[in-house]
């Protein structure tokens, strides 16, 4: 149980020292892969300032290389912190001992002792404490008894499968009874149907244990459906930090919306219309009228007729039983997903998704 504080932290890796770095003077930048580059070194963590409330679920997402792991790294002690400031319960922890940190952290890799049982696993962390035995043995259980995995104690890793042997990861770092809970991609080596069920396991030891969880993960339904907020990172910087209904709903740029939502939303060069005192938007043969929340947010802040990039869901698009008001495409792709059909279309020289369901609300199909 812990607030966290992260203010303004920022992660250079220095050059290598056979690295040429010219003649640059020493406030000249460049970009490389996406990464600023700076005298002093490559830049991974930008300002990145976020307040944690005390056993909030925390969900840093990104694609590769946008810094959400390096940042779980420095909060764990991993990594040293270039710049800015680590507060955990109010204590400056920019120096202090990972060891001495009071936090627990799941890898990508299980990282299980191959020689040990799952109980001896689970125990190990607590033995280098010189934890009594007594107490030992009553949180392992605990633990194994919460995860399910009581029943696989005397096995060994090689002996259980993916899923089992991550929840034993996450039991012996849960053992400990940490303040912060990290896991950097925990689910990422299992199967589609494992990491649904693991999703749905972890979702229900949040609610077990009192402790403050932050998650690294590049899937965005994992992002989505466990946490409570959601940092949406690109080149180190962030993004957008909300819940995963406000940033669904309300993205705050092109990149959240496109990464947010599966499958992505359709781009569409289009133009904002202003007449009569109302906003229409314009694309191809196609015009409509915004609704009344936007109305209200482009004439709060005069919002004049312009060219603009429209974004439309997949689902809020439908087809048209017959010509009009419609927007022209070509359906290239069509893939049968049970309940509905993704259709892959051109339109306005852009690649777009429509989904159409095939069943109505009470489980009739719908005639094409």
């Amino acid at each position: 149980m812990a607030s966290l504080n992260l203010k303004g932290i920022t992660k250079i890796y220095p050059h290598s020292g056979g690295q040429k770095k010219g003649r640059k003077k020493a406030g000249d930048t460049e970009k490389k892969v996406n990464l600023q580059v700076t005298a002093e070194g490559v830049i991974a963590v930008q300002e990145f300032n976020l307040d944690i409330k005390d056993k909030e679920f925390i969900v840093l997402v990104g694609p590769s290389g946008c810094g959400k792991s390096t940042t779980l790294r420095m909060v764990a002690g991993l990594e040293e912190i270039s710049g800015g400031e680590l507060y955990i319960d109010g204590k400056l922890m920019n120096d202090v001992e990972p060891k001495n940190r009071d936090i627990a952290m799941v890898f990508q890799s299980y990282a299980l002792y191959p020689h040990m049982t799952v109980y001896e696993n689970m125990a190990f962390p607590l033995k280098l404490r010189k934890t009594d035995k007594a107490e030992i043995d009553r949180r392992v259980k605990e633990a194994a008894e919460t995860l399910d995995i009581t029943q696989y104690l005397d096995r060994k890793p090689k002996a259980l499968s993916g899923g089992q042997r991550q929840r034993v990861a996450i039991g012996r770092a849960i053992v400990r009874e940490p303040k912060v809970l990290l896991m950097d991609e925990p689910l990422s080596n299992l199967d589609a149907k494992l990491r649904n069920q693991m999703r749905a396991e972890i979702i229900k030891l949040r609610q077990k244990i009192n402790t403050t969880f932050i998650y690294v993960t590049h899937d965005q339904t994992e992002a989505m459906t466990l946490g409570d907020r959601i940092v949406i990172m690109k080149d180190g910087f962030i993004q957008q930090i909300g819940t995963p209904q406000e940033v669904f709903d309300h993205p705050a740029n092109l990149f959240v919306a496109g990464f947010i939502g599966m499958p992505q939303m359709n781009f569409f060069d289009a133009k904002l219309l202003c007449e009569g005192g109302k906003y229409f938007v314009s694309v191809g043969g196609c015009k409509v009228e915004l609704s009344g929340d936007k109305q209200k947010n482009l004439a709060a802040k005069k919002v004049s007729a312009q060219a603009i990039t429209l974004g439309v869901r997949p689902s809020h698009m439908v087809l048209a039983k017959q010509p009009g008001n419609t927007l022209a495409a070509k359906v290239e792709v069509s893939e049968m997903m049970g309940s509905e059909v993704h259709f892959h279309a051109n339109a306005e020289g852009r690649d777009v998704v429509v989904i159409v369901p095939t069943m109505d609300a009470t489980g009739t199909h719908i005639d094409s």
